[in-house]
């Protein structure tokens, strides 16, 4: 059961992901695994991201971040336990999976850095707008060609001053 939401409220208060909204508002699912890792999603500052994933078990070297256009990876896969004695445990509770997530970026949102600290891997975002996007102000000078008749009662008042 669908129930239509109009999100235009919050559209106006997100600024790196408006396509997340699309989303909600069409119904497609982005993820289609069982949820994991789980993830925190953090809105750090005005154009600063972050992206926080759980993943316990598994070592710096034993995950990839791929950036791809408008596209996050990040994937995991553990190393081969064949040398580690299966029989000893008694229950596993601890994921030992391999996993993929994707996460949809917005446009100009850029990854700063990755951090791995105890067991949490943490991608920094940033939106950086290239200058040739970002609005500028605009001189507003004398008309090119004078319709308003503003150019002759100008050029008399320069020469008699």
């Amino acid at each position: 059961m669908r129930t239509n939401f109009d999100f235009t409220p919050y559209r106006r208060s997100t600024v790196g992901f408006d396509r997340l909204f699309d989303m909600l508002e069409t119904g497609v699912r982005t993820d289609l695994g069982e949820g994991f890792p789980p993830y925190d999603l953090e809105r750090v500052s005005e154009d600063s991201y972050r992206i926080t994933l759980a993943v316990a078990g598994f070592g710096p070297n034993e995950i990839e971040i791929t950036a791809q256009q408008n596209q996050l990876l990040v994937s995991g896969r553990k190393a081969d336990d064949a040398g580690s004695d299966q029989s000893r445990y008694l229950h596993r509770g601890i994921a030992n999976r391999a996993f993929e997530r994707r996460f949809q970026l917005a446009d100009f949102i850029e990854v700063q850095s990755a951090r791995f600290d105890n067991g949490l891997l943490t991608i920094a975002l940033k939106r950086e707008i290239p200058e040739a996007m970002k609005p500028r102000r605009i001189e507003i000078g004398a008309p090119a060609n004078d319709r308003g008749g503003l150019l002759p009662k100008l050029k008399g008042k320069t020469k008699a001053a």
